[in-house]
């Protein structure tokens, strides 16, 4: 079991071993987080399933194997900026409409909108880009969109700027909030502004412990966990 500097926990759970006893919150009780109020969700890879090609799209954008798409085009001089910026978007919404839902997305997201909590979205992706992909996986509804945060509204992730946004915006805490995502920045941002922090991903993928108060192998798994 791996350490973890975590806020919530000095350990880092994997779902699958708490699930025997998880009536009882034997060695879960920290688990507790996850009856919070207030939830914000990274978007593609996390409520959706992954169709993104970023080599591709480094490719397509000129740019070079493994950079940070929107670092490199923050650093890039008019007026090929603003042409990047462009071809950017197109490929987003490219990708928006190939958009499928993650297993479980539907089921806990009704189950967190039927207990009252607060729901938000904070992607690197462009506000109108995220809401067509929320159309086409069928959760539109259970969002509302000023609480939809891309690179326009807030500062691009790892930066806790969205999340600050967002709690601001709700009048709540960060110890009523929890973070879920499948990459590392989704992460980063959640202990960068004081959240709980979901990784949801398959176990053959990269881990990042010192970041993580729950790794979950799918959005299925976290609605079983929430229901005990």
């Amino acid at each position: 079991m791996s350490t973890s500097t975590s806020t919530v926990s000095n350990t880092v759970v994997s779902a699958s071993i708490c699930t025997e006893s998880i009536d009882l919150l034997d060695g879960c009780s920290h688990l507790e987080f996850l009856n919070r109020c207030c939830w914000i969700f990274d978007l593609d890879g996390t409520l959706t399933r992954p169709v993104h090609d970023f080599e591709q799209m480094r490719q397509a954008l000129g740019m070079a194997p493994g950079a940070d798409i929107l670092a490199t085009l923050a650093a890039t001089p008019e007026p090929q900026h603003s042409e990047l910026a462009a071809q950017l978007d197109q490929l987003e919404m490219h990708y928006a409409g190939l958009a499928q839902p993650a297993d479980g997305v539907a089921m806990i997201l009704e189950y967190l909108h039927q207990r009252g909590c607060q729901l938000g979205i904070l992607t690197r992706n462009k506000r109108e880009i995220a809401l067509h992909s929320l159309q086409v996986i069928g959760v539109a509804h259970l969002f509302d969109p000023q609480w939809v945060l891309g690179r326009d509204e807030a500062r691009p992730k790892p930066d806790p700027h969205g999340i600050e946004y967002l709690l601001d915006g709700w009048g709540a805490a960060a110890e009523q909030t929890v973070m879920v995502g499948d990459f590392r920045f989704d992460l980063e941002v959640g202990r960068a502004a004081g959240t709980a922090t979901v990784h949801v991903t398959p176990a053959d993928t990269e881990q990042w412990p010192e970041l993580t108060d729950l790794h979950v192998h799918s959005l299925d798994e976290l609605h079983r966990l929430m229901q005990k």
